[in-house]
């Protein structure tokens, strides 16, 4: 093992790069994460997620399947992902055809309690605390408010 696991940190059918820090109380399950990464304490990161290298995903986050995140990303604290736009839907349906898919491009900045629906964050963009993002952010983009809204 070429990273560090927290005593109290649930790592199951993962691929975890060298060099990464996974803290107390994460659950990781099923995904794959880069080089040099840091998940925080009390974070989830669920199957068929996919983490590039030196990408931090700070503590009380949760991402969900079906979310790939590039290089150097940095994801604050209390980050909420989303894929089920009309939950509970495999709970009543057995069936994920209605998830989609959200992809955070390299070297976006996530503050901290931002909501990300199923959407494309583009590169080097930067999502403001509390942001609740539900349609794409376009490269080097500054977003805000609830619903997000781009600044200059």
């Amino acid at each position: 093992m070429n990273y560090f696991k927290a005593d109290t940190a649930i790592v199951n059918n993962s691929s975890i790069g060298s060099g990464t820090k996974i803290w107390h109380y994460a659950n990781v399950y099923g995904c794959t994460i880069g080089e040099n990464c840091i998940i925080g304490a009390y974070t989830e990161v669920q199957n068929d997620v996919q983490v590039g290298n030196n990408v931090s995903i700070s503590s009380h986050s949760f991402i969900c399947s079906m979310v790939e995140i590039e290089d150097d990303v940095f994801i604050g604290h209390g980050v909420m992902t989303i894929n089920d736009l009309h939950p509970p839907s495999f709970r009543l349906t057995g069936s994920k055809k209605h998830w989609k898919r959200t992809l955070i491009k390299k070297g976006a900045v996530i503050g901290n309690n931002a909501t990300i629906f199923p959407v494309t964050i583009g590169e080097n963009a930067k999502i403001g605390a509390g942001a609740v993002v539900t349609k794409d952010v376009p490269d080097n983009a500054v977003v805000v408010e609830n619903p997000a809204r781009e600044i200059d």
